[in-house]
Parts: C-alpha cells; sequence; structure tokens
C-alpha cells in the first residue's frame, strides 16, 4: 500500500518579498515547474522560486484547507509563519539537510545549508529592517 503525503507550501523571490501559498502531491516536481516558470500567473509573474515554507498533510483535502486558511491570512501572519520555521530563508528546496543540523556538531554540513539562503548577503539581524 503506498501512503500518500500532500504539502501546503509557501513560496517567494527572495527575503521578505512576494509570497505565493500552495498545496501538491509532489512538493519536489511542484518545485521544479516553478522554478521552469512553467505556471502562467503570479508566480511566474514575480519569479517565485524559493520554497521557505511547507507543512505535510495525510489528504488532498487537509492540504487544501490549510492553503486557503493561509491564503486569507494577512501578510504579516504569513511572515511570522515563516520566521518560526525557517528563520534563515532558506530554499528549502536546495538544502542538503532539513532540519537543519547542529552547528557545533556538524559544522560542514551546516555551513552547506547556509549557502542556500535566499538572500545570502543578508545577515540574519538585518530581516527586520528590510521591509
Amino acid at each position: 500500500m503506498t501512503v500518500l503525503t500532500f504539502w501546503t507550501y509557501i513560496i517567494t523571490n527572495h527575503k521578505l518579498g512576494a509570497l505565493y501559498t500552495g498545496h501538491t502531491d509532489n512538493i519536489g516536481y511542484r518545485m521544479e515547474q516553478h522554478i521552469h516558470g512553467e505556471f502562467e500567473g503570479f508566480s511566474q509573474k514575480y519569479g517565485l522560486k524559493h520554497l521557505v515554507w511547507f507543512e505535510p498533510f495525510g489528504s488532498r483535502h487537509e492540504a487544501f484547507v490549510r492553503e486557503r486558511q493561509i491564503k486569507n491570512w494577512n501578510r504579516q501572519w504569513k511572515l511570522n509563519l515563516i520566521e518560526a520555521f525557517n528563520p534563515l530563508w532558506l530554499d528549502l528546496h536546495r538544502v542538503p539537510y532539513w532540519p537543519l543540523p547542529d552547528p557545533e556538531a556538524f559544522p560542514k554540513q551546516y555551513d552547506a545549508c547556509l549557502k542556500h539562503r535566499v538572500d545570502p548577503a543578508l545577515r540574519r539581524d538585518e530581516r527586520r529592517f528590510r521591509r
């Protein structure tokens, strides 16, 4: 028996940039579609190619309900959700490890993940000031 996982996700073009919320049953394939601009509309128009948040569900209906809930939220609530889950704004589609490894125990693996920050030039403490 195959168990499917469904995902609700948020993508962006850059840190604190435009946000798009969607759901899918294959998050890797869906991200490749976004990266290659296969969807006409909002995500293509704004170049949304960085996965910054996701949540798994056991059914398509649950993922769809969560997507609709988040789409009805104001922007700050969405940013808070991302910040709580992914405070470094890593592109989760590209990081080799998630959740992040302990930087003290696994410094090389941790540094490999940091190479996939959405805006690598920004320091963590600058995120609150860029609007």
